[in-house]
């Protein structure tokens, strides 16, 4: 299994994803799950993939040389001269498409799924960045102010930070903090998601990146925010009251009316004949 994020913010894009593939306890496989697709200058493109593992490498490598007949024009339409993020989201879209018409039925015969989604975000001159999910099918949907971030994989684990958190106005160094907590929260309730993380950070309107890590258990940033994480977290924790069943002790007692109580609890007649 997997997990990735992207969020788009105002400032920028941020990516993030894990290398695991699988887990277990003699079988431990590291593949990477974030590309960059760059031209400086032109454009700047990231995509990170979950799902099985040899479907998602195949629609990597499609995807270079993948062509997407466009109505409006008598060229082709590629990832490396569509106008928009919108029509390499297509193209993309065509690359799923063609890898499902090649080896689904024969995936199908062995009993596996044709499962794989796919986080795919950037910017192409001439227009504003852009972010999308992509499904199995080859559709995809597109993030919004309301919604700024997408997950792919383990990703109930990771969320609530991101809710609590993010919005179109953090800046780039927090939301790439937020998704790193996110992370460490997702590796530290499950086995199946683990080292080396990639991380991409995108300026708006740069159209290139040097902002690209390889993150390890050794990173001192990791390590440092990890720790302090775990510590806050207990601080906040206990600061806060433990619950108390009257108002002696505490201007906001644990209890509740009367007469839901009623009804909450059921007390034993031994006379009482049972249907």
């Amino acid at each position: 299994m997997t997990y990735c994020v992207a969020i788009k913010l105002n400032a920028g894009l941020v990516f993030l994803s894990d290398s695991r593939t699988n887990a277990g306890l003699d079988h431990i496989s590291t593949f990477r799950k974030t590309i960059v697709y760059e031209r400086p200058g032109d454009r700047f493109m990231v995509l990170l993939s979950a799902g099985n593992l040899s479907i998602s490498q195949s629609i990597r490598e499609i995807l270079q040389v993948e062509k997407l007949q466009d109505p409006d024009s008598n060229e082709p339409l590629t990832i490396w001269n569509a106008k928009s993020m919108f029509d390499a989201a297509r193209v993309l879209g065509s690359a799923v498409r063609r890898v499902h018409e090649r080896d689904a039925q024969a995936l199908r015969l062995s009993d596996v799924e044709f499962n794989v989604s796919m986080l795919f975000g950037g910017q192409i001159q001439g227009e504003g960045m852009r972010l999308f999910q992509m499904y199995s099918a080859g559709n995809f949907i597109e993030a919004t102010t309301e919604t700024p971030y997408f997950q792919v994989g383990e990703s109930k684990y990771g969320k609530p930070v991101l809710d609590r958190v993010l919005t179109p106005e953090t800046p780039l160094e927090e939301a790439a903090k937020c998704a790193l907590v996110s992370m460490d929260s997702t590796m530290k309730s499950n086995l199946s998601v683990g080292f080396p993380l990639d991380l991409v950070v995108y300026e708006c309107d740069q159209l290139h990146s040097d902002k690209l890590v390889c993150i390890d258990q050794d990173n001192p940033y990791y390590r440092m925010m990890h720790n302090n994480w775990g510590q806050k977290l207990r601080q906040v924790f206990d600061s806060i009251e433990d619950p108390v069943w009257d108002d002696s002790h505490t201007e906001t007692p644990l209890k509740m009316p009367a007469e839901r109580h009623a009804q909450m609890r059921k007390i034993h007649n031994p006379n009482e004949k049972l249907i």
